[in-house]
């Protein structure tokens, strides 16, 4: 099968999107198929020319300026289309479609190719977070009129799928979850890690984070937590718009940041720390909360979008409800007080994690493909773009 993607978003960048479609990117070339990658890209930053053998198409992008210049919108070209012609395609998948995935919807619609849509990300939870509430209602017609030109659209949650059904968005169907095993481990805590998160205090009790630094992860809530509890230290793993406002604000705690990491590093960093903390209200799934788990590393998540399709609270993790930072406080001095709690909910998020391989979850996606394509065949969703 050869597979063309059009993605908001790619390599360079980081976030839970690039991690599902790059090991997505993996399993296919392992199971034998093809794919061509539409990628945004700005100077000097670019995507690799191919990724674990398929070829990537850089697409001029702009950056959406003053509210999140880290997300590239690809502007539009004819050429696009050319690509996709030589590359024979079989099947279109749109990731989180914006700009460049409606210009991939609309060479779909055109060459009457199947057509598969995914919903990573809530845009009108964004809009809000950038003072764009106005947008929100027209955001979600948006959402669903592009959505429904799929043959079928993939949600990464349990809870997505409900809420892309609300929202009038059809044929949805669950894309699961799935996490590297093999490199997210409890094996790979290091002394010497621990020493470089605690800032030297290895003995003091540690809960990281780890993603993009960007106002809609509600990072400044963990400024409760890292006053109250004593004997406590933070460590903040990524960057993003965020992170010069973060260091003001956390400066004079027991935090550190750290930057991006990523492969061995990363794993060290999660296996290396008592608990993740992750405030997020707006995730569609939470990549590193199943990372935190596959270390052995229980999660004080949000109880809301995703999260809870991934942690059960009491059994591999524990939930606090939103912008209630009593209760997130709790939470997290439940874990990191109660070593015997902490280890039982450690141990379950493993196990948990063990069922959840990239192989199974491409497999899943291909069938998703067939059934895309046997459903293009019979039925056509009227375009309106």
């Amino acid at each position: 099968m050869r597979i063309a993607y059009f993605t908001e978003v790619f390599l360079p960048k980081i976030d839970g999107v690039v991690t599902r479609l790059t090991r997505t990117l993996e399993q296919l070339k392992a199971l034998g198929h093809e794919a061509l990658v539409f990628a945004p890209t700005t100077p000097p930053e670019r995507p690799p020319e191919l990724f674990a053998g398929h070829r990537v198409v850089p697409v001029p992008s702009i950056p959406l300026r003053p509210w999140y210049p880290e997300q590239l919108l690809g502007l539009p070209r004819p050429r696009l289309g050319r690509e996709l012609d030589r590359f024979g395609a079989d099947i279109v998948h749109v990731l989180n479609p914006i700009v460049l995935g409606l210009w991939g919807t609309a060479i779909a619609k055109q060459r009457n190719l199947p057509l598969l849509s995914s919903y990573h990300t809530d845009l009108t939870q964004y809009a809000k977070h950038m003072r764009l509430s106005f947008l929100s209602r027209p955001g979600q017609l948006f959402l669903r009129e592009v959505h429904n030109q799929a043959h079928v659209n993939l949600c990464t949650s349990r809870p997505m799928v409900e809420a892309a059904r609300d929202l009038g968005i059809q044929r949805v169907r669950l894309w699961p979850k799935a996490v590297d095993t093999d490199l997210f481990h409890p094996g790979r805590r290091t002394e010497e890690m621990r020493q470089r998160l605690t800032d030297g205090h290895p003995d003091d009790m540690l809960m990281i984070y780890v993603g993009r630094l960007s106002h809609e992860k509600r990072l400044d809530w963990l400024h409760a937590p890292i006053t109250r509890l004593e004997g406590v230290r933070l460590a903040v793993v990524g960057s993003g718009p965020a992170e010069a406002s973060l260091r003001h604000r956390f400066q004079g705690t027991r935090t550190v940041f750290t930057g991006y990491m990523r492969g061995e590093e990363l794993a060290e960093a999660y296996a290396s720390a008592d608990v993740l903390a992750f405030p997020s209200d707006t995730e569609t799934l939470g990549f590193v909360a199943l990372e935190a788990m596959a270390s052995g590393v229980p999660t004080v998540g949000a109880r809301a979008g995703g999260v809870p399709d991934v942690i059960r609270c009491g059994e591999n993790g524990l939930l606090f409800t939103p912008a209630d930072l009593e209760d997130l406080c709790a939470q997290l001095s439940r874990l990191l007080f109660d070593p015997v709690l902490r280890s039982r909910l450690g141990r379950q998020a493993r196990k948990d994690t063990e069922q959840w391989g990239w192989r199974a979850a491409t497999e899943t996606l291909v069938g998703y493909y067939r059934l895309a394509d046997a459903i293009c065949r019979r039925f056509d969703p009227p375009s309106t773009l």
